[in-house]
C-alpha cells in the first residue's frame, strides 16, 4: 500500500520553518563531540536555509561549522547577550536589540562601520523573534568581548541561540584556507617545470590559483590566440590540437586547400599550459580541448601581475611553449598517419557489415544469441 500513496511534501513555509527550528533545538541539546555525522548532515541542511548565515560562508565552511556550533540557553529577564562573541541565531524566544547595527555581516562591513554604532532610544528598540540573527561571525578588531557593540537584551524567557563563536569560525577559516594553499601547491610542484622551484616561489604561485570546472568537449584555448589563462590539471585529460592544411578533393574531383586539426598530443593530471602565452603576451601554438571532465587549477593575467620581479623570472626560464618545437612536416606526418588509421578502420567496418549481411546474421538471435552464463 505504501507504493501506491505518494508521500505529501509539505509546502506552507511557516511549517516548514517550525520543523526546521524544532530539528535544530534537539540536536543542539548534544554536545559537538555527542553528535553524529547524520547530525551534522541534518544541521548543514538547516543551516543552508538561513541566507544571514550562508551567504557568508563557504560550503566548506558551513561543513565545519556544523560540528562546532552550540546551544546557548539564557533564563534571565533582561539580561545582555554580547554579539561581538559570535553569530546567533534564534532557536526561542525573543531579544531586544540595544545597537543600530545589531548584526554585522562580512559582506557589509563597509556599508555599516562598526564605529558608527548607534544606541537606540527605548521607543525605538526592535523586537528579535525566532529565525532572526545578530552578532558577527567574526570578531571586531580592537573591541573587548564585552563591549556594547552588537549587543541585545533578552526579552521574552527563556531564549535559546544557535551559536557560532567568533574563535571557532577563525580557526575553521584558517585551517580550510591553510589546506586549500597546501592543495595548490601538491598541485603545480609535479608539473616538469616546477620540480626544483623554492617552496617560497611554489607558495606565491598557489595563492593566486583559483578552482575551475570544465566538462567534456570545452575548447580551453584556440590555436593562434592569446591564453586566457596558465592552467595546472588536477583531474581529467585535455588533447592539444595543431592546424594542418591539406589538399581536400571536393565531389566533382576538384581540388580545395583546407585547414584540417590533428591531435598531436595529451595533457593529463601534473601537466600545466599556457605559462609563455600568458607571460609574454603571445599566442599560444595549439588548441587544448577537455576529452573528459576536467578540473584545472588556472592563474589569470590579472593575477600574475601581482607577482613580484624574481618569481615572474623564474617563471619565464623554467618554461617554454606548449608543443610549439613541432614542424609543419611532423604535423603533416601525423595527419596522414591518423587519415589512414581512420580509413583503415572504416573499411574494417564495411567488411564487417558486408559479411553479417550477406549471411543473414541478426546478432542476439538463434545461435548467435548468448546466455547469462556464457
Amino acid at each position: 500500500m505504501a507504493l501506491l500513496h505518494k508521500e505529501r511534501k509539505i509546502a506552507d513555509p511557516e511549517v516548514i520553518k517550525k520543523n526546521r527550528i524544532k530539528d535544530l533545538r534537539r540536536l543542539l541539546r548534544k554536545l559537538p563531540f555527542e553528535r553524529s555525522s547524520e547530525d551534522n548532515k541534518v544541521i548543514f541542511k538547516h543551516l543552508k536555509a538561513f541566507p544571514m548565515l550562508s551567504s557568508q560562508t563557504t560550503t566548506k565552511e558551513l561543513k565545519e561549522i556544523c560540528s562546532v556550533v552550540t546551544l546557548d540557553v539564557w533564563k534571565d529577564d533582561d539580561y545582555t547577550v554580547f554579539g561581538n562573541t559570535g553569530f546567533y541565531i534564534i532557536l526561542k524566544g525573543s531579544v531586544v536589540a540595544q545597537t543600530d547595527p545589531w548584526i554585522r555581516l562580512k559582506a557589509k562591513n563597509e556599508d555599516k562601520p562598526t564605529r558608527n554604532t548607534t544606541f537606540l532610544l527605548e521607543r525605538d528598540l526592535p523586537e528579535l523573534g525566532v529565525g532572526d540573527c545578530f552578532g558577527c561571525l567574526e570578531g571586531i578588531e580592537g573591541e573587548e568581548v564585552n563591549s556594547q557593540i552588537l549587543t541585545v537584551k533578552t526579552n521574552t524567557l527563556p531564549c535559546e541561540f544557535l551559536k557560532v563563536s567568533s574563535n571557532d569560525y577563525k580557526r575553521i577559516s584558517q585551517q580550510l584556507k591553510e589546506k586549500d594553499l597546501m592543495e595548490k601547491c601538491n598541485l603545480v610542484q609535479p608539473c616538469e617545470s616546477y620540480k626544483l622551484w623554492p617552496r617560497q616561489s611554489l607558495l606565491k604561485l598557489a595563492e593566486l590559483i583559483v578552482w575551475a570546472f570544465f566538462p567534456e568537449n570545452t575548447v580551453l584555448v584556440t590555436e593562434g590566440v592569446l591564453c586566457p589563462f596558465i592552467g595546472f590539471i588536477k583531474s581529467g585529460e585535455c588533447h592539444v590540437l595543431r592546424q594542418v592544411e591539406v589538399n581536400h578533393k571536393l565531389r566533382n574531383g576538384k581540388e580545395e586547400k583546407r585547414l584540417k586539426q590533428v591531435v598531436m598530443g595529451k595533457l593529463t593530471t601534473s601537466q600545466s599550459f599556457g605559462e609563455i602565452s600568458v607571460l609574454e603576451e603571445d599566442t599560444i601554438t595549439c588548441s587544448i580541448v577537455t576529452a573528459t571532465d576536467v578540473t584545472l587549477g588556472i592563474i589569470t593575467p590579472e593575477k600574475i601581475s601581482e607577482l613580484d620581479e624574481t618569481t615572474r623570472s623564474l617563471l619565464l626560464q623554467t618554461n617554454k611553449k606548449t608543443f610549439g618545437n613541432l614542424s609543419k612536416d611532423e604535423i603533416y606526418t601525423e595527419y596522414i598517419e591518423q587519415e589512414l588509421q581512420r580509413e583503415w578502420y572504416q573499411f574494417k567496418q564495411g567488411v564487417v557489415v558486408d559479411v553479417i549481411n550477406s549471411s543473414g546474421i541478426q546478432p542476439g538471435c538463434g545461435k548467435w544469441s548468448k546466455s547469462g552464463s556464457q
